[in-house]
């Protein structure tokens, strides 16, 4: 869309005041959410949004803005703007611009365009349904349907054009039980960069089960006991626990600003050699994967933790640019209204070699993590605490009773250098991870893993 512009004349109008890079990036996004609740569809959201952003790079600085108008002087204008507060030595503006190959391709099985609101309404009616039968002591049902079609077109003062086309499916239900005055709430989410082929391994039936069981079970749970514990995390809990507590401190951002418990340890030893940690965009059907990012980037497969050795750190432009490295594909936007930034795409402990049964059975007690919750890290010092949505007593290497208000609190770095059971198998989890006011889509995974003592915190 943007190459029926004069694209290098709008480049070189952001860069003719001074300035290293300039860059022009388009989005155009076609989505639509439907939630149903108490059997009925109580909301239908469409939505079409589009527009261009300018960005100018100098010093380590940052200007941006953006437009809903597509014409060619609105564009020349707004780089004109952009430039005016830039006072730098001038950038050479001897370039032309040229389309960067894809390194892969993503395959969207069944379109969710193509498909009709009431296609799409009867999987929710199916999930709708399994829920309400699943329990006679179930109270409330919600179910949520989401589609996202992003288009971007991306042009820089390197001379690259780079395009990318993102399917988005997110699935969800959440359902609630009641009991002798007792109200307990499970949930289950599906979703990736994929089509309506999310359904094929994922009915909605088996999302709605998965979501009561959690409901139901939590019914029985007795108050977690406090104190320090050997603590077992589920591959079942995806990687939230590596996406919090070391995945945000790893973005360059913040720990080449000295704003993160690694900064300045790239070579040092900072996790038992057990843990490997990697960021990857490439994986198929993944939330958080992507052919390029929000700047162009070809999306990759970063070593972040290698056997544990600190590889890497995950890296914008901008921040490239500073450390005199080069981007790793973690430029990262929310939409055309944002600025791009440092951003996880799917971070992941890689599988070890430790049987998961086994992991279980060696351990005499402490606190299994089926399903983790929100949390909240400090990514300066790596302290962090994370509620548990669903745990479950360990008692002599087995599953014993489901416990509620359970609350892990710990630091990071010392759990990577304590963990001593890494698992051979491999669960992810989907979310949207919030920074500096933007949301982005992520994909997260670990193998099971065991932290020998971590300080859990039971209900009061």
């Amino acid at each position: 869309m943007i190459e029926k512009f004069n694209l290098p004349k709008i480049l070189k109008a952001a860069l003719k005041r001074g300035g290293e890079f300039a860059e022009i990036y388009f989005e155009e996004t076609e989505s639509l959410q439907l939630i149903a609740e108490e059997r009925k569809l109580e909301k239908v959201n469409p939505s079409i949004d589009c527009g261009i952003g300018i960005r100018l790079l100098w010093e380590g600085k940052t200007v941006y803005g953006f437009t809903n108008e597509f014409s060619e002087k609105v564009l020349l204008d707004l780089a004109e703007t952009i430039s005016q507060a830039v006072s730098a030595k001038k950038f050479d503006q001897s370039f032309s611009l040229h389309p960067v190959s894809p390194p892969f391709h993503f395959s969207v099985e069944k379109i969710p365009e193509r498909f009709s609101l009431e296609q799409k309404r009867d999987w929710m009616r199916e999930a709708e349904e399994t829920a309400w039968s699943y329990d006679s002591r179930i109270c409330q049902v919600k179910v949520l349907y989401a589609d996202i079609r992003k288009k971007v077109e991306i042009a820089n003062s390197l001379g690259e054009i780079a395009k990318d086309d993102r399917t988005y499916t997110l699935f969800y239900v959440q359902s609630v039980v009641r009991q002798n005055g007792q109200i307990q709430t499970g949930y289950h989410p599906v979703g990736g960069l994929i089509g309506l082929e999310l359904f094929d391994e994922n009915p909605p039936s088996k999302v709605a089960k998965k979501a009561c069981e959690q409901a139901v079970r939590m019914l029985s749970a007795r108050r977690a006991p406090g104190g320090q514990m050997p603590v077992v995390i589920s591959s079942e809990a995806g990687g939230t626990m590596i996406h919090e507590a070391v995945g945000h401190g790893l973005e360059a951002d913040l720990a080449s600003e000295g704003l993160s418990v690694y900064h300045k340890k790239i070579g040092q030893k900072i996790a038992d050699e057990k843990i490997s940690v990697v960021d990857d965009a490439t994986l198929s059907k993944r939330r958080g994967s992507f052919v390029f990012d929000d700047e162009g980037v070809p999306a990759e497969r970063t070593l972040l933790i290698d056997r544990g050795i600190l590889r890497n750190y995950m890296y914008d432009r901008k921040m490239a640019m500073k450390d005199g490295t080069r981007p790793t594909g973690n430029g990262r936007r929310e939409s055309y209204r944002f600025k791009p930034i440092c951003r996880m795409t799917n971070t992941m402990i890689l599988s070890g070699t430790d049987n998961p049964d086994s992991i279980l059975r060696s351990t005499e007690r402490g606190l299994f993590v089926k399903k983790m919750g929100g949390g909240q890290v400090n990514t300066v010092n790596g302290d962090f605490i994370f509620e548990i949505n669903e745990g479950y007593l360990i008692e002599k290497g087995k599953i014993g009773d489901p416990v509620r208000g359970a609350v892990l609190t710990g630091n990071g770095p010392k759990v990577l250098e304590t963990i001593d059971k890494v698992g051979s198998d491999l669960g992810f989890g989907i979310g949207t991870c919030g920074k500096d006011n933007q949301g982005v889509p992520v994909g997260d995974a670990q193998p099971t893993i065991r932290i020998p003592e971590l300080v859990v915190g039971g209900a009061t």
